[in-house]
């Protein structure tokens, strides 16, 4: 039995039912793939749902405003997905409909060539390969290829073998594709596949040369780097301080209270000594240490976050760029994940 016959067949009996294989709607099946880019199933079902019931069409999406989107995205992380959604839903409204060719759908922000095969495949059933994270281990694997995913050669190298091995029948290219994905998320996952139990077993390459665990294989390790985060927050008569982050960083365009950096991990006293307190916050607030080396993993840093609340009895001006919001309007505005956590934990 063919590669393609064998991972159809594991997915008939396997297979994962997901919202939005309910749908061929393009715009639905968009909005899971970006989702999806650097979150699990399990937690982006919930957003997916949330997110297609507040904008059900891509019209209702492209008329809404960002900080309607960034709320929607609250939680989720990499909020350069949801503002380059909300773009190219905008580019999808202004040309009149959803584009339908690999390369148009290519051309919508924020999408890459991932995405678009995802889209032409699974909406309007065009014979792409579509290759992911978990392709590109089950495809290592199986043929014990020593090219690294992580290189133009290598990228171009699956891309091709893929295609290689899509189904003929062009009727069932889609399945394919998303019985593929799913044989890596289910059965030939990433620490301990369970091959035991795997119809590719006998002849897969990896398992032949008692090597699974070296498989996908990647050129190098990206340096990961450690950053001091210190949030202030102020509570006055008027509501507590927010502003918003600017162009540039992955949190732009969301909300928090006044983050001081640190190149360790500073005292109370070295917070104090701040330029922006000492010039900003006056005396006679009363401090409270909320949060103390609060770890958070992103995908090449780890942020170690400290947080202090600051109540004033009394009213305080304002730094530039900053709101007073009132606690009943707090949820209105999009926190990122970290603050999000350090302020519900108090």
């Amino acid at each position: 039995m063919q590669f393609s016959e064998v991972i159809l067949q594991w997915y008939a009996e396997n297979g994962r039912a997901l919202p939005w294989r309910e749908s061929a709607d393009p715009y639905k099946i968009w909005v899971s793939e970006i989702i999806l880019q650097q979150t699990r199933v399990a937690q982006g079902m919930d957003y997916y749902r949330r997110f297609v019931r507040a904008f059900p069409t891509v019209e209702a999406l492209a008329e809404a405003d960002e900080d309607e989107v960034m709320h929607q995205w609250q939680g989720l992380g990499y909020y350069s997905r949801a503002r380059n959604l909300h773009a190219a839903a905008r580019q999808v409204v202004a040309r009149g409909a959803f584009p339908d060719t690999l390369d148009e759908v290519r051309r919508l922000k924020g999408v890459g060539d991932y995405t678009a095969a995802a889209i032409c495949s699974f909406a309007f059933g065009l014979p792409v390969a579509v290759v992911d994270g978990n392709v590109y281990r089950v495809l290592s694997r199986y043929f014990a290829l020593a090219t690294p995913i992580d290189t133009s050669a290598g990228k171009k190298a699956f891309a091709e073998l893929a295609a290689e091995l899509l189904p003929k029948d062009a009727d069932r290219v889609a399945d394919y594709n998303q019985a593929l994905m799913d044989f890596g998320a289910l059965q030939c996952v990433p620490a301990t596949p369970h091959c035991e139990t795997c119809p590719l077993a006998d002849s897969c390459g990896a398992r032949g040369e008692q090597r699974v665990a070296d498989f996908p294989v990647k050129s190098h390790r990206t340096q990961v780097k450690e950053r001091h985060f210190v949030y202030i927050d102020v509570v006055t008569p008027e509501g507590r301080w927010l502003h918003r982050r600017g162009a540039g960083d992955i949190w732009q365009g969301l909300y928090e209270v006044p983050l001081l950096e640190f190149d360790h991990a500073p005292s109370l006293q070295e917070v104090q000594a701040h330029p922006f307190v000492r010039q900003q916050l006056p005396e006679g607030g009363v401090w409270t240490q909320v949060a103390r080396q609060r770890k958070h993993v992103l995908t090449h840093r780890v942020l170690w976050a400290d947080c202090y609340r600051l109540r004033y009895d009394f009213p305080v001006a304002l730094p530039p760029n900053h709101i007073a919001v009132p606690r009943e309007d707090l949820p209105r505005y999009a926190l990122p994940r970290l603050l999000t956590l350090l302020l519900t934990d108090n």
